[in-house]
């Protein structure tokens, strides 16, 4: 092919010339400049929809082209009819159908792609003319195909018919036809289905048919079940499928086939077919055993998907047939074969995975029939089920050492999850078997830790705890009689492995509110975590498992506190653990210190933070710079996370609606609470920090996010740091304002604003950092959605909390509305969400607060349109329940006015949507 001139600019209409196509189609695949590449598909696009294509579409076709050049063509034929159908004139349906028959009959010998899109475009054509204009379209093309003629071999013939068949049906599926039309052509389509499956059937069986044309019979038959033609008719082809599995060239093609016929959802009304499949699913056996040994891996997967397809599809309808219940068994245990298939997942083997759902769907479908029919069934079935946690477990065990070792890490992490979806079944499996599976495998870890003839693998019993794992971590095991024993057995475990001691720990953790109600167990399993804490490798195993004890049972842990802190001391001094694993110990330490006496507290406070302050007073005296940036960081993580959850009070959960601070139950001790004796040490260390850091957003959040979560825990016994914090915070916003400085002060307005103490600074707070964002609103607030956003939300939890606030002459509440107006209109949903938030609680004080009535009067034409303007296409559709919502209470509380404003509002053409008529 010559290199042709290029196709730079877009030519108008009438340079869409067969010369010109094939230029453009040069560039696109072999000039190598991408941005020609973009131009020329561009333009080919515009090409393909202009009126031209009909002219140059014939003309590529032409057999001395190259087939890239032909197969545009093609595209472009399909598109003209898929797509302008409306176009054609109804003379030339019939010229139109006789050149494609034409074409197609050309290159069932030629190129198989370009044969391909022309059948689509045929079946296209088909799907827009039948039934009336082509009635008895398949049964044509049957015909056509079949007759001798045109130099072209039979079996060329043969497959190309074939080929349409296939791409008919696949057409419909995702052809664009309006809905009622798709009815009456998928009616018609199930009524052609008497000319194809003779056809299918009789290619199949010949014995002279050769293996390209067989395979291209089971696709054909893998698209038309999907038009769900009933399975009573599909019976017969079926049944050649299963013939045509042991032929390794036709095994995934008969396959596809097969689950495809026994999926369809209509498939379960023909109970007589299914029950004649049962015995044809269960003569594969002997294939798959095959298939297993030697190590084969397509075919075991490929049987058993048809095996499990049958089963999870119809294990209702099978259980029903009380008469057959033998064979369904029989099926059950094949798939349990299947679930337990020799080797490891996924490296050996990837076929046990696709089981685990239908030993779910069989379990739901046992529960649901009514009691004595259910007794009966749970006799044939409770064995099953126990078998098959002993499979599971089976199939959880890791590798040896040396074979784990030799994995990549995307196998080990596949394993991982794989383990994750064996553990959900076990849980799935226990509301069946309920405290008998938990006995069952106690037996069986007491059997296994107890017998000194047999030296037991490692993996055989981390396999068994992590089968207890699963279930005690979801469910409620308090009153299992076998976890004494299991907690009495744990510490026997002799432990040579990262994977068991992960399992050990997790299976601790998991019984954690199981401790809480036994304390007296503690001692023995206390000193296996402390133990583990030390080791790298068990980073997130131990420190999880220590939190929850220490969140369970913090009442029962004084005795052993000082061991608890001095090993949790050395390992963050050692550094042994990750970030997020040492926040993880300072809230486990959090919770064991909220139960000890005040002084205790306090002292061990004093040891546990004071190398902390220490290099906190360093790092302040030097020049700000990455890495002592990041140390900073962490100690004032570390500070946080400890705040988080030592709390010395017991307190119920926040009222439901959030709108009352969450109320302390029981009264703390006297004197001032631990924590706010600390801040109140570090508070000028926290000001000299924030003094040189006060640029860097991540310095100020991580202080801020220390004050808010000790207010958060304390809630009013954080009342003494009020004025001090106030003030700090009004002098960090002034200077350079951070949202997490709102997101605190909101905190502090939650907790304080309604306390007459604590009103003065509290307001004086709430005023400056008004005034200050009011400013950013005058510069140009577009740079920080997130100053917006916080901005709104204090504004909004003001009002709900202490609408008093808006009466202050110092605050002007007619630009904080105007502020609001603007941010309706930002691009960024959360900022509008919280506007939105802002407005729906300052509208109902109209009534009550004066200054905001008379904003609302003189203002709130433009709220109305802002919402509108949202509402008509600015803004994204998950908003719309919060427009609606500002909506309502404007009708709620402005009713009079909100009628003359709407009236105002939609006066102008076009707005808020140019799609909306008057």
């Amino acid at each position: 092919m010559d290199t042709p001139g290029r196709i730079v600019a877009t030519p108008d209409a009438l340079d869409f010339t067969v010369e010109n196509v094939e230029k453009a189609l040069h560039q696109l695949y072999y000039d190598p400049n991408i941005e020609n590449k973009n131009l020329a598909q561009k333009w080919l696009m515009q090409a393909q929809v202009s009126p031209q294509a009909w002219q140059f579409c014939w003309a590529l076709l032409s057999p001395d082209k190259v087939p890239e050049i032909q197969y545009f063509g093609a595209s472009a034929l399909h598109t003209k009819i898929s797509r302008y159908w409306s176009d054609i004139p109804t003379d030339q349906y019939e010229s139109l159908k006789t050149q494609l028959f034409s074409q197609i009959a050309c290159f069932s010998s030629g190129s198989k792609m370009v044969l391909t899109r022309l059948c689509v475009a045929l079946a296209s054509l088909a799907l827009n003319t039948m039934p009336e204009a082509w009635p008895g379209a398949v049964a044509e093309m049957v015909r056509v195909f079949q007759e001798e003629g045109g130099g072209v071999d039979g079996r060329a013939r043969c497959l190309a018919l074939l080929e349409l068949l296939t791409v008919l049906p696949e057409e419909f599926q995702t052809s664009r036809l309006p809905q009622y039309r798709k009815g009456q052509v998928r009616g018609a389509l199930g009524r052609e289905w008497g000319s194809v499956c003779p056809l299918l059937q009789q290619l199949l069986r010949r014995t002279d048919s050769p293996g390209a044309v067989k395979a291209r019979v089971l696709r054909c038959l893998s698209s038309w079940v999907l038009l769900d033609v009933p399975l009573s008719e599909s019976e017969g082809l079926v049944h050649d499928c299963f013939s045509a599995l042991p032929d390794p060239e036709l095994f995934d093609t008969a396959v596809e086939a097969i689950v495809n016929a026994i999926s369809q959802p209509d498939s379960q009304r023909y109970v007589n077919t299914l029950l004649k499949l049962v015995p044809q699913v269960l003569a594969l056996q002997e294939q798959l055993r095959e298939a297993v040994q030697n190590g084969d891996m397509e075919a075991c997967h490929g049987i058993c998907r048809i095996a499990v397809t049958l089963g999870e599809n119809h294990s209702r309808t099978l259980l029903e047939q009380v008469d057959h219940w033998q064979s369904f068994l029989a099926l059950v245990n094949m798939i349990m074969f299947c679930t337990g298939i020799p080797g490891h997942y996924p490296v050996n083997e990837t076929t046990s995975s696709l089981t685990l759902t239908f030993w779910y769907t069989l379990q739901d479908e046992i529960m649901s029939f009514e009691s004595d029919k259910q007794a009966v069934y749970l006799q044939v079935y409770r064995p099953v089920y126990f078998q098959l946690v002993d499979v599971l477990l089976h199939k959880a065990q890791f590798p040896s050492d040396q074979e784990y070792a030799s994995w990549s890490s995307d196998e080990k992490e596949q394993f991982r999850i794989y383990r994750v979806d064996i553990s959900d079944t076990l849980m799935y499996v226990y509301e069946m078997l309920g405290a008998e599976l938990l006995s069952n495998l106690y037996d069986k870890l007491g059997r296994l830790l107890t017998n000194a003839e047999q030296p037991t693998s490692w993996q055989h019993t981390e396999a068994l705890l992590y089968g207890f794992q699963s279930i005690a971590e979801t469910i409620d095991v308090n009153y299992s009689d076998v976890i004494p024993g299991l907690i009495g057995l744990i510490p026997r475990i002799s432990i040579n492995n990262v994977q068991l001691a992960d399992t050990v720990m997790f299976t601790i953790g998991a019984l954690a509110e199981w401790l809480a109600d036994h304390p007296v167990m503690l001692s023995s399993v206390l000193p296996l975590v402390l133990q583990a804490l030390g080791n790298p490798d068990l980073s997130v195993s131990s420190v999880s498992t220590l939190k929850k004890i220490c969140r369970e049972c913090k009442y029962d842990l004084p005795p052993y506190a000082t061991n608890i802190v001095a090993v949790s001391q050395e390992v963050l001094i050692k550094q042994i653990h990750k970030t997020s694993q040492c926040m993880w110990l300072m809230q486990a330490l959090g919770f064991l210190l909220s139960a000890l006496p005040v002084e205790d507290i306090l002292r061990n406070l004093h040891s546990l933070i004071t190398p902390y302050i220490q290099q906190l007073e360093k790092l302040a005296d030097e020049t700000p710079n990455p890495s002592n940036k990041l140390a900073i960081i962490h100690i004032l993580g570390l500070l946080s996370n400890l705040f988080t959850t030592l709390d010395i009070s017991k307190q119920d959960d926040e009222s439901a609606d959030g709108s009352a601070p969450p109320v302390k139950t029981t009264p703390p001790p006297p004197g001032p609470n631990p924590v706010v004796v600390v801040l109140q040490q570090v508070f000028a260390l926290i000001q000299t920090v924030l003094s040189k850091w006060l640029n860097d957003s991540q310095v100020v959040e991580a202080v801020c996010a220390i004050f808010e979560k000790s207010v958060k825990t304390l809630l009013h016994d954080f009342a003494p740091m009020v004025s001090q914090l106030s003030e700090m915070l009004g002098q960090m916003y002034s200077t350079i304002p951070q949202a997490s400085a709102l997101d605190l002060t909101r905190q502090m307005v939650h907790i304080f604003a309604s306390e007459t103490d604590h009103f003065p600074p509290i307001k004086a707070l709430f005023e400056l950092v008004t005034s200050v964002t009011l400013s950013i609103f005058q510069q140009g607030p577009r740079d920080h959605p997130d100053i917006v956003d916080s901005f709104m939300q204090l504004q909004a939890q003001a009002l709900k909390r202490k609408p008093d606030l808006f009466l202050s002459e110092s605050l002007d509440v007619k630009a904080v509305f105007h502020c609001g107006v603007l941010s309706l209109k930002f691009p960024e949903a959360p900022t509008v969400k919280s506007t939105c938030l802002f407005f729906t609680e300052l509208l109902p004080h109209c009534s009550d607060v004066p200054p905001l009535a008379r904003v609302v009067q003189e203002d709130g034409k433009l709220l109305i349109q802002a919402v509108l303007e949202g509402i008509g296409g600015g803004a994204s559709r998950n908003l719309m329940d919060q427009f609606a919502e500002v909506l309502f209470c404007l009708n709620k509380h402005c009713f009079s006015l909100l009628a003359m404003w709407l009236k105002d509002a939609l006066q102008p053409p076009g707005f808020p949507s140019s799609r909306v008529t008057t």
